[in-house]
């Protein structure tokens, strides 16, 4: 179904196919009144996107996808309805573009030296920028596009599959911050920190109560409860999830732009009725 909440979807700021405008103007489209871009580490979306949305009544709130570790493993923070200009978030900004920006240079290494071809990280660089200026937000979606591009690999999927994937020479986890920095930074913009996608992360029942044990100590107050393609049974392990541990729930596409599984933005499972959702106690226009 198409909800008119969706609270996590990317733009070419940072991996996304459109840009901010067009995004805002493909979900005016589809009937969403409340959206939020959450580009990887950066608000240059939401930034670049307001006027437009402004102009077409349609309520843009602040967001952005953090990238962080916990138990060795990468995990994303959403974070919403945060104040983008303040000086913590400023801040989180800027380390983590440079976190992404050594990653890169490492992933370039790695690929050159398995696939004995040498990549030139400004043509990667150029890939990020989209038709814009060359963009030092790299991410492994990119690398994949350079493979495809120079007939390495045949598809998005191969690029994962053999070199990009989890646990493959291009996976490679950066210095990313701890999860309780992450949070921190969010909170302490006055936003709310949500666990993305937590049905996704592979971990064994424990392990993921441990990690939200962490979130939460750390601030974080929402759960992504109704998410892009999921099923009824992932969503039911989140919906309970959320219910013990007090969370909010939020809602998402992950749209990143037309794909052949028929995701668009909007699409995800119905909300939970007896989930309180994120943005129970924000301002909302209309």
């Amino acid at each position: 179904m198409i909800s008119e909440f969706d609270l996590h979807c990317h733009t070419t700021a940072s991996d996304g196919k459109h840009a901010p405008a067009d995004l805002v103007a493909r979900a005016c489209e589809r009937g969403i009144k409340t959206l939020a871009i959450t580009d990887h580490d950066t608000v240059e979306g939401y930034r670049e996107a307001l006027p437009v949305a402004r102009e077409k009544g349609l309520n843009l709130i602040p967001g952005i996808e953090l990238s962080c570790v916990w138990g060795g493993i990468t995990i994303h923070i959403v974070g919403l309805n945060f104040d983008p200009q303040s000086e913590v978030m400023l801040a989180a900004e800027k380390a983590q573009i440079e976190a992404r920006k050594q990653r890169s240079v490492i992933i370039a290494d790695k690929l050159s030296k398995k696939l004995k071809h040498d990549i030139d990280i400004k043509d990667i660089q150029a890939i990020a920028g989209g038709d814009g200026e060359p963009s030092e937000l790299v991410g492994r979606p990119h690398f994949a596009q350079y493979l495809i591009d120079h007939d390495l690999v045949p598809d998005m999927a191969t690029a994962f599959k053999k070199y990009l994937g989890a646990g493959k020479v291009g996976d490679v986890k950066a210095n990313w911050p701890e999860l309780e920095k992450v949070v921190r930074w969010i909170v302490d913009s006055g936003g709310t920190a949500v666990m993305a996608h937590a049905h996704l992360y592979n971990m064994t029942r424990t392990k993921l109560r441990a990690c939200m044990d962490d979130f939460v100590e750390a601030g974080g107050s929402g759960l992504e409860v109704a998410y892009g393609m999921m099923d009824n049974n992932q969503q039911g392990q989140m919906k309970s999830l959320a219910q013990d541990y007090g969370l909010k729930g939020s809602c998402g596409s992950d749209y990143h732009g037309p794909n052949r599984f028929g995701l668009d933005l909007g699409v995800m499972p119905k909300f939970p009725k007896d989930i309180d959702p994120v943005w129970s106690d924000w301002q909302l226009v209309g």
